[in-house]
């Protein structure tokens, strides 16, 4: 059979070929129109198994979660705005206490910590690489900041366990496990997410934004102050959230540092405990179906409620960007 009969007129898929062989039925999926119907079956595949991935993990994560309500009668509001945490406490010494307000309040203090210091020095290292020395500033400080991503969170960790916390503990006092210490980490590992992001946005915005303002007479400084920021308040938004999820769910340099006590913190020099390192600390040694194990996949759930918010508001913020540019 010929080349031009298996491949069919031209824009018309490729007819099956007579006699059926898998050969013959592999020529022509490797035909005109072929190739098409066979992208469109992989993509689709994979598109599939992302969806059923993800949707399997929320479904799993959300009925182990709601598990603490719905067997376990725990309230709702008692487990999240209790801060008394005993779930193996004897039935004889008043019964397990599951409130998990200590480590809420611990994940969101280091988090927002991290984030107001990495969110400044993000802007102001993307300006820098984009606008004040576009030559160097992109060929080796955007790399050397790009590589703290690509470091393993057990480094960082190590590093504040050897460096920071004695630090600490030698110049301000306290044991040098501490809120401190924890953002202090946080904000280095969050760093490069927002300054890529930030960066990659500052250098898609048009150019007639700068020369315009430029031919106005406005200063670099305004103009990257009142023109391009402003301009690139989507990025900002974005890779600010992204930061702030990671914080939120970054676990072993935090639990390295942070001192892992189940208290609400009152000062930055206190120990503290977030909603990952209580996961990790304890998941191994609990029963499933415990009290104390659905009590630890609620705490997944809230992690995960926080991440479906983060990726709302990026969704929201990069909406509005788009409609005020």
């Amino acid at each position: 059979m010929s080349e031009a009969n298996i491949a069919g007129p031209k824009g018309a898929p490729a007819p099956l070929p007579r006699g059926g062989s898998v050969k013959n039925v592999y020529y022509s999926l490797l035909g005109l129109g072929g190739s098409e119907l066979l992208g469109r079956i992989l993509t689709t595949g994979a598109a599939l198994v992302a969806i059923f991935s993800t949707v399997t993990i929320v479904v799993f994560i959300t009925m182990k979660g709601i598990s603490t309500f719905t067997t376990d009668g725990v309230g709702v509001m008692d487990f999240l705005f209790s801060a008394s945490w005993s779930p193996d406490r004897p039935l004889a010494d008043g019964g397990p206490q599951v409130g998990v307000l200590a480590f809420i309040l611990g994940s969101v203090l280091v988090s927002l910590l991290a984030v107001s210091i990495s969110a400044p020095l993000s802007i102001t290292c993307a300006v820098f690489i984009v606008e004040i020395a576009p030559f160097w500033g992109q060929r080796f400080l955007q790399p050397a900041i790009e590589l703290l991503a690509g470091i393993p969170s057990v480094v960082y960790g190590y590093i504040g366990l050897s460096l920071m916390v004695p630090f600490i503990r030698e110049h301000l006092g306290g044991l040098g496990f501490s809120v401190l210490a924890g953002f202090l980490v946080l904000s280095v590992m969050i760093l490069p997410t927002i300054v890529s992001i930030l960066t990659d946005t500052l250098k898609s915005l048009p150019r007639d934004y700068k020369e315009a303002a430029l031919a106005l007479g406005s200063t670099r400084w305004q103009t990257i102050r009142l023109v391009l920021l402003p301009a690139a308040r989507s990025g900002l938004v974005t890779g600010t959230v992204l930061g702030l999820a990671r914080a939120f769910g970054e676990c072993l340099a935090v639990q390295m540092v942070i001192g892992n006590t189940r208290a609400i913190p009152t000062s930055i020099l206190d120990p503290v405990t977030t909603l990952t390192s209580a996961i990790a600390m304890d998941m191994g040694n609990t029963p499933m179906g415990s009290l104390w194990n659905n009590s630890l996949w609620s705490m997944g759930l809230i992690l995960l409620t926080m991440s479906f918010f983060s990726i709302l508001v990026v969704r929201y913020g990069v909406s509005k960007g788009g409609m005020t540019r």
